[in-house]
């Protein structure tokens, strides 16, 4: 089993269409995650009927027990994060304010106050109609510890390939370089960093490859739109070069990406003989390519 990390460094470069392309094409090859846990999309794409679905419990918030209150008001001036207030003669703390720190209980002398657990999101599973796993989550409004949920979902996901003997784990990453993309990179075998040719493009890039470099990850590079600014491409391809990342795929801008998102299917449904489609079909034969060698290497 192989995990393959598809990531981008900022968002709007394509790393989900990349994604859902090469899910489609892999099938039950591959067990998917989608580990942006904060705005999960790769499920609009892949028709997924849900069959797991559990609440994530990764905090602790303040709970007031009406009850026990004295009205003391000891514990509402204190919490630096205004998360207390009276209401009906006694404190109420807000959830969404709430920081989880515990001052207010470890204030309160009657024990009105308890640290209880909350939970911050969901975790789910379900089969794609490309018959194959996908694992994700959502984090609630105010929902903390997104790296820790990307962790569990990762976990359910590796149990369930090692027991069907799966080849492969796609993740499509989070954007940015923040705790939910460490959470997905680590540990994989491979890091494809899906870019596009702009100036902030270029410059996420490096953020997102010096991340898997500080992993020890093997690193490949996907230019999505590339012929959208030809100057910005070859700064692309120059970093490449100086850097000795792989370039594996040049994709032109292509209307097919819009349109078959907008019918919810990923563009190499929509489209297996268009350029985009045939630069995702090289790039899945260059990381099964790259695996059997490893693997033979290893034997």
């Amino acid at each position: 089993m192989k995990q393959i990390a598809i990531l981008s460094g900022k968002g709007g470069t394509g790393k989900t269409s990349v994604t859902a392309s090469l899910a489609s094409l892999a099938k039950k090859r591959a067990v998917l995650v989608d580990a942006d846990v904060d705005a999960p999309n790769l499920a609009l794409v892949a028709d997924p009927e849900q069959f797991f679905h559990q609440s994530f419990v990764s905090s602790k918030k303040a709970l007031v027990h009406p009850d026990r209150c004295q009205q003391c008001l000891a514990c509402l001036g204190p919490c630096q994060f205004d998360a207390i207030s009276l209401s009906l003669d006694y404190p109420y703390v807000d959830p969404i304010k709430c920081e989880g720190c515990g001052l207010c209980a470890y204030l309160c002398l009657v024990e009105a106050i308890t640290m209880e657990p909350h939970t911050s999101g969901y975790l789910s599973a379900s089969i794609t109609r490309w018959k194959n796993n996908l694992y994700h989550g959502r984090l609630l409004p105010g929902g903390e510890n997104s790296g820790k949920m990307v962790t569990a979902i990762r976990e359910k996901a590796e149990q369930y390939a090692k027991e069907k003997g799966v080849e492969f784990i796609l993740i499509d990453g989070a954007p940015g370089i923040g705790c939910p993309v460490i959470a997905s990179i680590t540990g994989c075998d491979l890091a494809l960093l899906v870019t596009e040719p702009t100036l902030s493009g270029i410059h996420d890039l490096g953020r997102i490859w010096a991340l898997a470099k500080h992993f020890q990850i093997e690193a490949w590079v996907v230019v999505n739109k590339s012929d959208l600014s030809l100057e910005n491409t070859n700064k692309i391809k120059k970093f490449c070069q100086d850097n000795n990342l792989p370039l594996v795929a040049e994709i032109p801008f292509s209307d097919d990406v819009v349109k078959s998102m907008t019918i919810g299917l990923s563009t190499y449904e929509y489209n297996p003989n268009s350029i985009f489609s045939q630069q995702i079909l090289n790039i899945w034969n260059q990381l099964v390519n790259f695996f059997q060698t490893v693997n033979s290497r290893t034997e």
